[in-house]
């Protein structure tokens, strides 16, 4: 009799739990992504404006910049800790520098790829031709700037912070930003100060690692809230952009999807498999990351869940991935800064009755390669852009044209850049005999990765049997 009353109370217990799949993080994005695009057109149809938004619109506004702006308060300290400490673990890796170039080299590799397939479609389909557009909008924003770049490196302050004011209406509000590669260049120095200085550095590098470890925990709560963010970020872009303003570019948009597809779904699995490696694993790695990019937009403000699953996933090693993933983050754009540009420029060129020859493709080609390094720390496709047509001698008025549609491309294009930063450092450790492959072949149980200090298998568990205890 006891053990019957002891069943159907644990019986009791466990119907009561959320089914496995519903505590999944693919699973809470994806139902987040439909809910955000229902709150968006519910939004749009009563009404809801950029400038003048409704109750709800301002709510899915507010709520997606504001998981934006916890996403990017936890980089910069990510970054300079993870690199410092990656740093410091070199004193026992004996091919950093190897590391370091075939990184730089499988990012170019890429990049190549992807803008030969940008080159192709853009030949293929003529998007340019035949829009039905007569107004030429004029562009009077920023330029792509090979010196700015360069004068870039170097940081204004410690931090590799900037600050600026605008005035309206009499009342002053100032804005912080924060340069990527700034920091970068920081914590790089930092990092090989601190070896150099050697066991008087010790203490140091241990605060750093522990300081670290803090930030890590408080990003795994950041990112357990993504579902709620993605509701906002959809639900935002829906209401003010909508899916309408396609329309009249529409052969644009079908080819710029058409590269970032090829790109993710052909490309990305042709290397995969060639390095030996199993495509799901790698789909099922990076797709969390994935996710955020294509609503989020930012490859920066998903830099920290990129690096996350890049380690956790994937099996890279923590040394590597924490140099590796934030340069990717600055430098590997295959979406904005190869296949976006180099459809772009021949769309401008076709609207603007301008004959391209092949040096002029070739120029598209060295641009994307070598060129998205110049928009580190900006609005990277306008930027990159403007570049590739300055460098061509084409109409900067062409990107006007293009503007009115960029959002709904740069969630695609954010998108194929973040599985890009994944995929090379995988690419590479594999090459070099570092990646942790059982890791990467684990079973990923419905989990984006575990907590830290934690296996998946073992987080898993531990759930589990708390459920059975409880």
């Amino acid at each position: 009799m006891s053990n019957s009353s002891n069943t159907l109370t644990s019986a009791g217990k466990t119907s009561s739990r959320l089914p496995k799949w519903a505590t999944s993080f693919g699973v809470q994005i994806i139902a987040a992504l439909v809910i955000g695009l229902a709150l968006g057109l519910l939004a749009k149809a009563t009404g809801s404006t950029t400038k003048a938004p409704n109750g709800l619109g301002a709510t899915l506004q507010t709520i997606g910049s504001s998981y934006v702006s916890l996403l990017q308060t936890a980089v910069v300290p990510l970054i300079f800790t993870a690199v410092v400490s990656s740093i410091a673990n070199l004193r026992q890796v004996s091919n950093a520098a190897k590391l370091a170039w075939n990184t730089l080299l499988w990012f170019a590799i890429t990049s190549l790829i992807a803008v030969t397939i940008g080159i192709g479609l853009g030949v293929l389909l003529q998007p340019g031709s035949g829009t039905g557009i007569t107004k030429k909008a004029e562009y009077a924003g920023k330029t792509g700037d090979w010196w700015a770049f360069l004068t870039g490196l170097f940081p204004k302050n410690f931090l590799g912070l900037g600050a600026s004011t605008t005035v309206t209406d009499g009342v002053a509000s100032t804005s912080i930003t924060f340069n990527v590669l700034q920091i970068l260049v920081i914590a790089i120095a930092v990092g090989v100060a601190a070896l150099k200085v050697g066991k008087q550095a010790e203490p140091f590098l241990n605060l750093n690692a522990s300081a670290l470890a803090v930030i890590q925990k408080v990003l795994w709560w950041i990112i357990r809230i993504a579902p709620l963010g993605t509701i906002g970020l959809i639900g935002n872009a829906v209401a003010v952009y909508g899916w309408d303003t396609i329309g009249s570019l529409g052969k644009f948009t079908v080819a710029i999807y058409a590269g970032l597809a090829l790109v993710l779904f052909v490309v990305y699995p042709i290397l995969v498999k060639t390095h030996g490696l199993s495509v799901k694993q790698y789909f099922s790695g990076v797709w969390p990351a994935v996710q955020l990019a294509f609503v989020s937009r930012s490859s920066i403000g998903t830099l920290p869940l990129t690096q996350r699953v890049t380690e956790r996933n994937l099996g890279v090693p923590q040394g590597y991935a924490s140099f590796a993933v934030p340069l990717g983050a600055t430098t590997k754009m295959d979406g904005c800064a190869a296949i976006y540009p180099a459809v772009a420029a021949i769309f401008v060129a076709q609207f603007f009755g301008i004959n391209l020859d092949f040096s002029q493709y070739l120029l598209i080609v060295v641009v994307s390669v070598l060129g998205s390094a110049a928009t580190a720390g900006t609005t990277g496709a306008v930027v990159m852009l403007t570049l590739t047509l300055s460098t061509l001698g084409l109409p900067l008025a062409g990107v006007g044209l293009l503007l009115a549609i960029d959002p709904i491309l740069d969630m695609g294009r954010t998108a194929v850049n973040v599985a890009g930063q994944a995929l090379v450092p995988a690419i590479v450790a594999k090459r070099q005999g570092i990646l942790d492959e059982s890791l990467y072949n684990a079973p990923r149980k419905g989990t984006a990765f575990a907590a830290e200090g934690e296996s998946p298998e073992a987080s898993e568990e531990t759930r589990e049997l708390a459920g059975a205890k409880a």
